[in-house]
C-alpha cells in the first residue's frame, strides 16, 4: 500500500487551500457565523461548477468524478484549517456516503446527481434527544400506509439540518431500522429549528416529523449495516478535518510566537514557549498518522480495518485538536483569552467536532469492542 500523496493530490490541495484562502478568510467565517443560514450559497455552488468538490468521490455514473476518500480526505483537511462554513460535511461525508451504502440504485441514481452539482443540499438526521450515535438509540417511528411511508418523532443534532434540501432519516419500522428520504422543501409535517449551538460554524438543527411523508430507501429493516458504515466513513473525514484545524491553530501559535516579545526577546524563545509547541506538534503528526490510516483503509475497502481506524482515528484526532486549540490560546497570553481573537474560532470548532459523531469515550469503547478487548 503506498501511503503517500500523489502529484495530482498535492495539486489539489493546493487549489483547494487557495480558492478556501479567498473565500473562508476569517472576516467570511464570522459573518457566516452570525447569519442564520450559515454558508454563502454562491460559494458553494463554486466549490460544485468551478471545483467539483461536491462530487469528488461520488461515481462517474451518478454525476461525481470518481476519486477516492484519500482526494477526498485532502478536501476535508484543508476545510478545517479554513474553518469554512457551510453543508458540506453534512451532504458529502454524511448523506452522500449514506446513499452509497444504501442498497438502493434507483435512489442512488435520483438523488446523488443532484448533490455532485452542488444543486442539492443533504444531511442525515439520526441522533435524536439522548444525542445517541449506535442503533438503539434510532426510536423515531415510520408507518406504512396506502399513501406510502409515514414519518412521526423528532431528531435533533441534525447538522445543516435547517437549510437541506433532501434529509435522509434513519426510522425505526417493525422489521428494524430503515433509511428513508424526505424531500424538505416542501415536507408536510415537518418542522425545523434551528439550534444554539456553542460552535456557530457549523449549523445544527431540532427536526420534528409530524405523519411526514417519505419515501423508503433500500429495503425495510436493513439499514443499519450501511448507516454504521457511513459514520466509519464520516468519522474519519471528520478526523481529517479535525487535524486541518489543529495544524491552523498551531501555525498561528508559531507566528505569534516569532512576533511577541517579552523582557527584550521573542516569546518563542523561552522554553516553556518551545516546548509548548513541540508538544503541539507532536499531537498533530500523531493525529495526521491516525486520519490519513483511516483514509487509506477507506480505499483498500477493507471493513474491518475501517471499523478499527475509524474509531481510533476519531478517539485521537478529538481529543488532540481540543489540545492544541486550547495550547494555541495559551500561547497568545491575555489577547488569546478575548472573544475577537480568531483562536476562539477555533477553539469551538474542536470542542463541537468532539461530540459531534460521538465523544472520544464513546470511541474508545467502540474501539476495544472491534478489537475483541
Amino acid at each position: 500500500m503506498d501511503l503517500t500523496f500523489s502529484e495530482e493530490q498535492d495539486e489539489l490541495r493546493k487549489v483547494v487551500r487557495s480558492f478556501l484562502a479567498k473565500h473562508s478568510d476569517e472576516a467570511q467565517v464570522r459573518r457566516l457565523a452570525a447569519d442564520q443560514v450559515g454558508h454563502d450559497p454562491a460559494v458553494w455552488r463554486r466549490m460544485a461548477g468551478e471545483l467539483g468538490l461536491q462530487g469528488l468521490a461520488v461515481p462517474e455514473k451518478y454525476g461525481g468524478s470518481g476519486f477516492g476518500y484519500v482526494d477526498l480526505g485532502v478536501v476535508f483537511e484543508e476545510a478545517g484549517r479554513a474553518l469554512l462554513c457551510g453543508p458540506y460535511f453534512s451532504t458529502v461525508a454524511l448523506a452522500a456516503e449514506a446513499l452509497l451504502r444504501c442498497d438502493d440504485e434507483s435512489a442512488r441514481t435520483d438523488l446523488l446527481p443532484g448533490i455532485a452539482s452542488g444543486d442539492t443540499v443533504a444531511t442525515l438526521a439520526l441522533t435524536e434527544e439522548d444525542g445517541r450515535w449506535d442503533e438503539r438509540g434510532i426510536r423515531l417511528t415510520a408507518r406504512e400506509t396506502p399513501y406510502g411511508w409515514r414519518l412521526t418523532g423528532a431528531k435533533t443534532y441534525v447538522p445543516d439540518g435547517h437549510v437541506a434540501d433532501l434529509l435522509l432519516v434513519a426510522a425505526r419500522t417493525p422489521s428494524g431500522v430503515s433509511l428513508f428520504a424526505v424531500d424538505a422543501t416542501d415536507a408536510p409535517g415537518l418542522t425545523r429549528t434551528p439550534l444554539p449551538t456553542l460552535d456557530q460554524t457549523r449549523k445544527q438543527t431540532a427536526l420534528e416529523f409530524a405523519d411526514t411523508p417519505a419515501r423508503l430507501l433500500g429495503a425495510e429493516g436493513a439499514a443499519w449495516p450501511g448507516l454504521e458504515r457511513t459514520l466509519a466513513t464520516a468519522s474519519v473525514l471528520l478526523a481529517t478535518e479535525q487535524v486541518g484545524g489543529a495544524a491552523a491553530a498551531l501555525d498561528a501559535a508559531v507566528e505569534y510566537a516569532k512576533i511577541r516579545e517579552q523582557y527584550g526577546r521573542p516569546i518563542g524563545s523561552f522554553q516553556g514557549i518551545k516546548h509548548k509547541c513541540a508538544d503541539m506538534l507532536m499531537e498533530i503528526e500523531s493525529a495526521r498518522s491516525a486520519a490519513y490510516g483511516g483514509l487509506w483503509a477507506l480505499d483498500a475497502d477493507d471493513e474491518t480495518e475501517i471499523a478499527v481506524a475509524a474509531a481510533l482515528a476519531q478517539t485521537f484526532c478529538s481529543e488532540a485538536f481540543t489540545k492544541v486549540a486550547g495550547d494555541n490560546i495559551q500561547v497568545h497570553g491575555g489577547i488569546g483569552f478575548t472573544w475577537e481573537h480568531p483562536a476562539h474560532l477555533y477553539f469551538k470548532r474542536a470542542k463541537s467536532c468532539e461530540v459531534l459523531l460521538g465523544t472520544p469515550s464513546y470511541h474508545r469503547e467502540l474501539l476495544a469492542a472491534r478489537l475483541g478487548i
